[in-house]
């Protein structure tokens, strides 16, 4: 069977609400621009540990991200060092 590519999707929505390009997501979550524009396309996935960087940096849950569910709701704390 056959998925949609609901990851890169949500990152690639995620981050155009913030207005960042790609290279300016990367070294804000530790990877290479290169490295958001193939998981946009749905050419590669990411580490469990890179799933949580986006995660918090975008105040959407994991099981959003990844297409479990259609609910972004955030239900972790605050990053340290925000408002």
């Amino acid at each position: 069977m056959e998925r949609e590519n609901i990851f890169g999707m949500r990152v690639y929505e995620q981050r155009k609400k913030r207005r960042l390009l790609q290279k300016e997501l990367g070294e804000k979550v530790g990877l290479s621009g290169k490295a958001i524009s193939t998981i946009e396309s749905g050419m590669r996935g990411t580490s469990f540990d890179k799933l949580v960087e986006l995660a918090y940096f975008f105040q959407v849950s994991t099981d959003y991200l990844l297409g479990i569910t259609d609910d972004p709701t955030w239900r972790g704390g605050q990053e340290e060092g925000t408002d």
